[in-house]
């Protein structure tokens, strides 16, 4: 009878390890239609129950004609940094919400908040020039605004 080198055994563990993992990432990203977040569609942020409620508010409010969740929540400096935020993002919200770890409803976090910051301030230049004075520390836009893109609850 012939033994099986160790190292053929190895490698054979290793490739029904990670076909395992890859069928199962496969499959989630499939099930949680994750093909969607690569689109601009506002849609596709309400696929989490926990987002109903922003992506209503979202459509109720005054930038629902101006702008899409992608164009406040995503940083505006090329594809690299928006689809690395979007894959950072989308990693940490499938992780919540597969184990339920998140709060409800659902906050932001400060990277997101300062993408968020720099989405209001690029659209809204002339206007955050004319009333920040240059030797204040920088105002946050939420601070005033807390319900334009959509209430906080």
């Amino acid at each position: 009878m012939r033994l099986i080198p160790s190292s053929y055994m190895a490698l054979v563990v290793f490739a029904v390890i990670a076909g395992v993992a890859i069928g199962l990432g496969m499959y989630t990203f499939v099930y949680a239609k994750g093909y969607s977040y690569l689109t601009n569609d506002p849609n596709a942020c309400a696929n989490c129950h926990v987002m109903q409620g922003h992506f209503d508010s979202w459509v109720k409010s005054s930038h629902h004609n101006v702008a899409s969740c992608n164009d406040c929540h995503t940083p505006h400096n090329g594809l690299i940094p928006k689809y690395a935020s979007k894959a950072y993002n989308g990693f940490f919200h499938g992780l919540a919400f597969t184990t339920g770890d998140y709060p409800n409803p659902i906050r932001i976090k400060p990277i997101n908040h300062d993408i968020a910051e720099d989405s209001c301030i690029s659209c809204h230049q002339a206007i955050v020039a004319s009333i920040t004075p240059p030797h204040q520390e920088k105002l946050s836009c939420t601070t005033c605004h807390s319900d334009v893109g959509h209430a906080l609850r």
